[in-house]
């Protein structure tokens, strides 16, 4: 059976760069997946195809069991997002941006302002629930778009980098925000080049360089950083004899 989240031998091309290279992806019901890599490692592009933001040049990308090109309405009502920075109706404030993704995510109407006033106190916005979207601060606005993609309470979660702008306290919110999606039966891909921060919480971490999967870390070990690098190196040995 098809994981919910997945690709397989999935490619992209801009120009004359390989973005993504051959990957095959996993991503199961409970599960928190780290995508981690140096920039410009090809994990966001790698998002943007699992959501159908861009097309292969070959191979697949499916979520619940369709083409992410194809994939009908339904299948994007239970799916939350963030991807790069976090998007905001300027002009909107905290609780009217909330209220629009609500209901662009097929909330029923009864629903949507609970759930506004839950993501609100859930992500510390309440004292700016009423503030315009521009005048926050980067880390406010970072929580506003995390916010923002999880109000509906989506099963499937994709977010790239949700710790970029956060303080420490944030950092740790994150962490533990993915453990009780996953504890809930989500489907959770994060991606992040600190892998450090997020990648203890993760039941699987893949390892990307240069568009391709390199290796995996296992969780549990010891000494994360220095086999991520390890791992780099010796990819980057391996294309340099190729190139040879």
């Amino acid at each position: 059976m098809t994981a919910p989240l997945a690709t397989f031998d999935v490619v992209r091309i801009f120009g004359d760069e390989i973005a993504v290279d051959g990957v095959d992806l996993e991503v199961h019901n409970g599960e928190i997946h780290a995508i981690v890599g140096l920039n410009g490692a090809g994990k966001t592009t790698l998002m943007r195809l699992l959501l159908g933001m861009l097309r292969s040049d070959r191979g697949r990308a499916t979520i619940l069991g369709f083409d992410a090109l194809d994939a009908p309405s339904k299948v994007w009502r239970d799916v939350g997002h963030l991807i790069e920075e976090p998007f905001a109706y300027p002009e909107l404030t905290v609780r009217e941006n909330l209220e629009a993704s609500a209901v662009l995510h097929a909330m029923s109407p009864a629903a949507v302002d609970a759930g506004v006033e839950d993501a609100i106190d859930m992500f510390g916005l309440r004292n700016w629930a009423d503030r315009r979207a521009r005048t926050l601060s980067l880390g406010n606005r970072q929580r506003l778009g995390l916010a923002s993609a999880l109000v509906h309470r989506p099963r499937i979660v994709i977010l790239d980098e949700p710790a970029n702008a956060l303080d420490p306290a944030g950092v740790v919110f994150i962490r533990d925000l993915l453990k009780r999606l996953a504890h809930d039966g989500a489907v959770v891909l994060v991606s992040s080049h600190h892998f450090d921060q997020l990648a203890r919480v993760a039941n699987t971490i893949t390892v990307m360089h240069r568009g391709r999967v390199v290796g995996s870390l296992d969780p549990d070990g010891v000494d994360l950083e220095q086999r991520f690098f390890d791992l780099v190196h010796q990819a980057d040995l391996a294309s340099g004899e190729n190139r040879r």
